[in-house]
């Protein structure tokens, strides 16, 4: 804490309140902000409105901070960024919560001049960073299936495939404390888990918690205290399951999910079950057979729509999700959460007119990269629409990617 709070510079990735909390930014105040150069610039905005020093970084160009410190961002359209920091010499690449969205190939090229690198991110067995709380309709819950059991090895071909020499656990050690999500512990990550089938002749993984000499190359690990966790009442959050929608509440949700343009191309209507009725939106006249239920206490509800900061409640894995007719195996996946949570709360992109800009500002920062991430993730959609996850087929697949991907290095 000493050093964090000691700190000239802050980076802020993106907007997750496990990445920024209004709780905890208050002791940043006076210190350099630097942020991605995210389209809609909310995270900007926000802070500069509440008298920040912030300033935003370019994708791909190198500021220097000292004279051993210099980093490199790279933002997406995922309103997610990376960050590379050159220390002395050894380079941190600090992936977080993203995913490549066409990044990568460069970012690797990057790596490669670098004898000691470290690779730092998200990863998790059941994917509880993102919303898992799911429900049949006969109220059942629908157990999580595990992304990928031996975690480790994951962990050691996304390591292999940009070239670095270690990986370190990162963004990855929350756990619930609600008691309307603690039911989400029992898949949470742990950190031996980390290591289960990490093997690679290439790389090697290094604790979650080490401090790493970049003069000298020695580590030793930290081992902090890890805290007891305690499950706290949803009333201590201002939560009350019972409190029902107002005619206000009814109105501004209907106009907030309704400005999304892109929903009425995919469902047909999102229905709000609050303190135990139904508050059902319509959203398309057009007939998918196609709709979501979201269950949830009014207050966080609301005040995730009035903020419009849906992914909190996505995340949170306190609200329940019933989906309705065929969504896929992606299930909110790439139609409702990445239009609804990305372009439009944290981009400001609401519109197709608005989302042809969005979309192109971060197209014609890096072209080619973009058209190839594109076309990948065109193929990628129409292999999962005909291949389990569960078949054969695509075990045998996943091996080819991985092997096609370190090729590339």
């Amino acid at each position: 804490m000493k050093g964090i709070l000691g700190a000239e510079y802050v980076w802020l990735s993106h907007g997750h309140p496990d990445h920024l909390n209004p709780e905890s930014i208050p002791q940043l105040m006076g210190k350099k902000i630097l942020l991605p150069d995210h389209v809609g610039k909310r995270i900007h905005d926000d802070l500069k409105g509440q008298g920040f020093d912030v300033h935003v970084m370019q994708d791909r160009r190198w500021y220097t901070l000292s004279e051993h410190v210099r980093v490199y961002c790279i933002s997406d359209l995922n309103q997610d960024a990376v960050l590379l920091a050159d220390i002395n010499g050894r380079l941190v690449f600090n992936r977080t919560d993203a995913s490549d969205h066409g990044w990568e190939n460069h970012v690797r090229s990057i790596i490669k001049r670098y004898p000691v690198s470290f690779m730092m991110g998200l990863s998790s067995r059941y994917g509880d960073a993102d919303m898992i709380n799911f429900f049949h309709e006969d109220g059942s819950r629908i157990a999580p299936t595990e992304v990928t059991p031996a975690i480790g090895k994951r962990n050691a071909n996304r390591t292999e495939t940009v070239g670095a020499k270690y990986f370190i656990p990162f963004s990855s050690m929350h756990t619930y404390q609600r008691e309307d999500s603690a039911w989400a512990n029992i898949f949470h990550t742990s950190l031996d888990d980390y290591r289960n089938g990490f093997e690679s002749d290439k790389c090697q993984m290094l604790p979650a918690y080490v401090r790493y000499n970049c003069m000298d190359d020695s580590w030793e690990e930290i081992r902090p205290r890890e805290l007891p966790v305690t499950i706290l009442p949803a009333t201590d959050f201002g939560d009350d399951w019972n409190d029902k929608l107002d005619a206000e509440d009814r109105e501004l949700a209907s106009r907030y999910f309704k400005a999304i343009g892109h929903l009425a191309t995919h469902l047909d209507y999102v229905n709000l079950r609050v303190g135990g009725q139904d508050h059902t939106i319509k959203i398309s006249d057009r007939k998918f057979n196609r709709g979501v239920t979201f269950e949830a206490p009014r207050n966080s509800l609301m005040t995730a729509i009035r903020y419009e900061v849906f992914d909190d409640m996505l995340i949170a894995n306190f609200m329940k999700t019933t989906l309705h007719g065929d969504w896929g195996p992606s299930r909110l996946y790439p139609d409702f959460t990445p239009y609804v949570a990305k372009y439009a709360d944290n981009g400001m992109a609401k519109t197709r007119d608005e989302l042809a800009t969005y979309f192109k500002a971060y197209r014609d920062r890096a072209v080619l990269d973009y058209l190839k991430w594109t076309f990948e993730k065109r193929a990628e959609g129409i292999y999962r629409k005909y291949i389990s996850d569960e078949s054969v087929l695509h075990k045998a697949a996943k091996g080819i990617y991985w092997h096609y991907k370190k090729k590339l290095r």
